[in-house]
């Protein structure tokens, strides 16, 4: 889970560098690629952080562990 959270990380800074690169040099699809970048790094993200909270609550409710 903690790859997935790294990852989608990496996306969102990555994104935010493409978007902006494509402001300053006026480039709308280099600016558009990083908004897409951005949020499938945000979406990564919730996706990673809802996986950890159904896994906790699995714990505190005493389900088998993970196969």
């Amino acid at each position: 889970m903690e790859q997935d959270i790294a990852k989608g990380d990496i996306d969102e800074a990555a994104g935010r560098a493409k978007r902006e690169a494509g402001e300053w040099a006026g480039d709308g699809q280099l600016e558009v690629e990083g908004i897409i970048q951005q949020a499938k790094g945000a979406l990564e993200n919730a996706w990673a952080k809802a996986k950890e909270a159904v896994h906790e609550a699995n714990v505190e409710a005493g389900a088998p562990p993970d196969r």
